[in-house]
């Protein structure tokens, strides 16, 4: 999310500076790729970027390509072979043992169903979305509908459909995604052309509440911020919680734990640390939060003192239910050796991200499939 919140950002300066732009984004990966379907970035007539489709080694021929079809203002499909590691054409060797489909579409400001408006329309509220993007492989000089569909639970924006089939189809697919909350990439015969169509759910960015405004919390916060987290700092002391300690903070609250829930939303990706060094507030906010849908609740400091607390919780007629254990970490984060605070935010951020992503936080050297989980690619063979 916030590759997308960047990418707008960056748009709306360049709509201020008189700048065109082209949207690009990788549509389709055959093996391996440094990024998947899905992944984006903004081109500027002046070679500005904003966004990521390899590791820096595709992003120089495709600011190139991107400007042509600012040029011509069509949109244009690029594929690229990193099979052959002595290839020279783009310069280097790739070596990604994949083939990748790129789509470039140009981004008209007059348009207000434009790709980058789309996105905004996801990045304007924080909640769960789908975000469609039609393309044709087999003839890469057919339209490119492109960036096409935006569904989230406040309604339906979509542009650009070849036809009313096609578009039904479309939509009856992005309330699916929103339901399963999954990706597919999906081919349809449609109006004498094949059309792929990208699928992707997009969860909202993560909240991170961090119980504490100590110095140690600094770094937490700063780490959550450069991922896009929006991150709430609260403590009962006044002048700790406050922008000059911490800048990158979504919301600052002083207050009792008793009122922290009253003045913060909470949902399912919501991350949870209680760092204050204060027993009893901690204590008293985990009671409140326990029977919440959290993604994660993380207790700084040993084990013996998370066993405490749920002690006192129990013997206070306070259940605690296996799903809400499975919820608790603590002690928080990732065994990384961490000692110094900086070390600690680390290690307590990747344990929030396995969480997140529903992985095990092993070392990738042990995985014996491939990095990136494949999305299911179903070619439906019907005319629409």
């Amino acid at each position: 999310m916030k590759e997308l919140n960047d990418i707008v950002k960056a748009y709306h300066t360049a709509c201020r500076e008189g700048l065109k732009t082209a949207l690009a984004t990788v549509v389709h990966v055959e093996g391996s790729a440094y990024r998947q379907p899905g992944a984006r970035m903004l081109v500027t007539e002046n070679g500005l970027l904003t966004g990521a489709i390899s590791g820096g080694c595709l992003e120089g021929d495709a600011l190139r390509k991107a400007q042509l079809v600012m040029l011509q203002q069509q949109p244009m499909l690029v594929t690229y072979d990193t099979n052959d590691e002595d290839d020279t054409t783009l310069g280097v060797g790739l070596g990604c043992n994949g083939i990748i489909h790129i789509l470039l579409e140009p981004v008209n400001t007059s348009d207000p169903h434009n790709p980058i408006a789309l996105l905004q329309e996801i990045t304007r509220h924080r909640a769960p979305a789908v975000l469609v993007t039609l393309f044709t492989l087999r003839n890469r000089k057919a339209p490119q509908p492109g960036t096409c569909l935006v569904l989230t639970a406040n309604g339906l924006m979509q542009h650009d459909i070849p036809d009313g089939h096609l578009q039904n189809v479309l939509t009856a697919e992005a309330h699916v995604a929103l339901q399963t909350q999954s990706n597919c990439t999906k081919t349809y015969l449609s109006t004498g052309n094949d059309y792929t169509a990208h699928i992707a759910f997009l969860p909202p960015a993560p909240q991170l509440l961090v119980a504490g405004a100590g110095n140690d919390v600094m770094p937490l916060v700063k780490m959550a911020a450069i991922l896009g987290w929006q991150t709430i700092v609260v403590d009962g002391r006044p002048g700790y919680a406050t922008p000059a300690r911490f800048p990158e903070a979504t919301q600052l609250l002083t207050t009792r734990p008793a009122e922290v829930l009253t003045q913060v939303a909470t949902d399912p990706h919501t991350a949870v640390v209680l760092m204050t060094h204060n027993y009893n507030y901690d204590l008293a906010l985990l009671a409140q939060l326990l029977p919440l849908p959290l993604c994660y609740i993380g207790v700084l400091g040993p084990a013996k003192k998370l066993q405490r607390m749920l002690g006192e919780l129990s013997e206070n007629g306070i259940p605690i239910s296996w799903q809400q254990r499975a919820r608790l970490h603590g002690p928080a984060g990732l065994d990384l050796g961490a000692e110094t605070a900086e070390e600690i935010a680390l290690s307590i951020i990747s344990e929030i991200k396995s969480v997140l992503s529903a992985t095990a936080a092993t070392s990738l050297r042990e995985k014996t499939t491939s990095i990136h989980a494949r999305e299911q690619q179903i070619i439906l063979q019907q005319q629409l």
